[in-house]
Formats: structure tokens, sequence, C-alpha cells
């Protein structure tokens, strides 16, 4: 359990955890009180925390992608580069950099006007649905929802396509197909995550700009906040 994969593993898991008991409690206490209301302030921390916990995942993602480039492009190196110093380091700047945008955030819908009393059309209290419902000028947040969303997303992503290239580039040069096997198959369950990841993420970015209803939004939501997460764990037993 100390080496790097079962370490990031468990960052991991720990963030779909976070990332599910954001959103799923509510919305079963919702449903079995029929009472969808819910207070200004906890909004806020439940908008919060469903954000710290989401760039976590993103994060999290492509610190693995990283460790499988090292394990595959330079094996008799991987003790030496991924030390327990390097993996504690980097889990440690996801988590703050994670923290400062899920706060950014906050502090920004926070100077916000909104009027008494509102309806959210969704199951959670997602960011751009409430910034939509502000009674004055929110074209700062905008602004600064499109750069972190560049700056936090993209590059994760980008990091995770140059590992992946390299990766690729490094078994075409293994003569065996049963040594290719190998480096593909110790890819394949991060793959799989990172698919379902920014395929469900890319489906209610779609589901959004479209001219879609809250209904199709929110059950697009549903399979990144809910369904994703749930599949993780079994997709890494496997």
């Amino acid at each position: 359990l100390h080496t790097p994969m079962y370490f990031l593993l468990c960052n991991l898991s720990l963030a779909d955890i976070c990332f599910t008991s954001t959103t799923v409690p509510k919305m079963l206490v919702n449903i079995q009180t029929h009472s969808k209301a819910i207070a200004y302030a906890g909004c806020i921390a439940q908008m919060g925390f469903f954000l710290l916990f989401g760039v976590l995942d993103d994060f999290v993602l492509s610190v693995m992608a990283y460790d499988r480039f090292v394990a595959i492009c330079h094996p008799l190196h991987y003790t030496v580069i991924m030390n327990p110093r390097l993996c504690g380091l980097l889990v440690l700047v996801s988590w703050i950099m994670s923290a400062m945008d899920s706060l950014l955030q906050c502090l920004m819908v926070l100077r916000l006007s909104f009027c008494p009393a509102l309806e959210i059309p969704h199951f959670f209290c997602e960011l751009n649905q409430v910034i939509q419902l502000a009674c004055s000028d929110t074209f700062l947040n905008d602004m600064v929802i499109y750069i972190s969303a560049g700056l936090l997303f993209g590059c994760p992503l980008a990091e995770i396509l140059y590992s992946y290239s390299k990766i690729v580039s490094s078994v075409r040069t293994i003569p065996s197909a049963k040594g290719k096997y190998k480096a593909f198959s110790t890819c394949a369950s991060h793959l799989s995550v990172v698919s379902l990841f920014y395929g469900t993420s890319l489906g209610v970015y779609l589901s959004s700009a479209g001219n879609h209803g809250s209904h199709s939004r929110a059950v697009a939501s549903v399979m990144y906040t809910v369904v994703t997460p749930m599949l993780n764990p079994l997709i890494y037993t496997l």
C-alpha cells in the first residue's frame, strides 16, 4: 500500500467518496421528505465542496497518468523518480490548487446579489446554474469560470495526452507482443476512468451549451456525479 499506484488510488477513492457525498445525501433527503429547499449558506457550501473534490479528481488522474508514464518509459528509474516525497508533494499541490479554486469561485458568487427565493433547475447547487440566477452583473464571474476551467481542466488533460503519447511511442519499440500487452494492460484501468470522467464532463458541457432542457442537464450531471465515481472502484478492482 506504500507503492505510488496504491497511494494515488487511495487519494482518488477519497476524492470520489467526498465528491458523491456533497450531492447524493441531500438528493436522497429531498426525495424522502418531498422538500427541495436548501439554505443560501448550504448552497454555497455544497457548491464549494463539489468544486473542491471535482477538481481534485482531475488533478489526481493527471498525476496517475504521470505515474504510468514513468513506470513504462523509465522502468529502471521508477522507484527513484516516484519516491514517497514526490508522490506526497504532487498530491499536496493537487489539494492546494483544488482548494484555492473552490474558495475563489465561492467568493466570486458571494459578491453577487440574489432574490430572496429562487428555484435552481438542478438537483444540486451547480456553479453555472447559480450564477445564471443572479440579479447583478456576472461578467467577471463568467470570465473567472472560463479561465479556471481552461487552466485546471485543460492543463491536466494536456498532461494526460502527452503522457500517453510517450507511452504509445515507448510501447511501439517493444519487440514482443506479450510485452506490448503487458504495458498496455497497466494503463487500461486508468484510461477507462479518464474516459469516463472527461466524457461525462464533456456531455454535461454540451447539454448546457445546447438548447437542452433542465431535465437533460440533470441526467447528464448524474453520470459524472454518481455513476462515474461508483464505477471507478469496480474498474480498478477488475
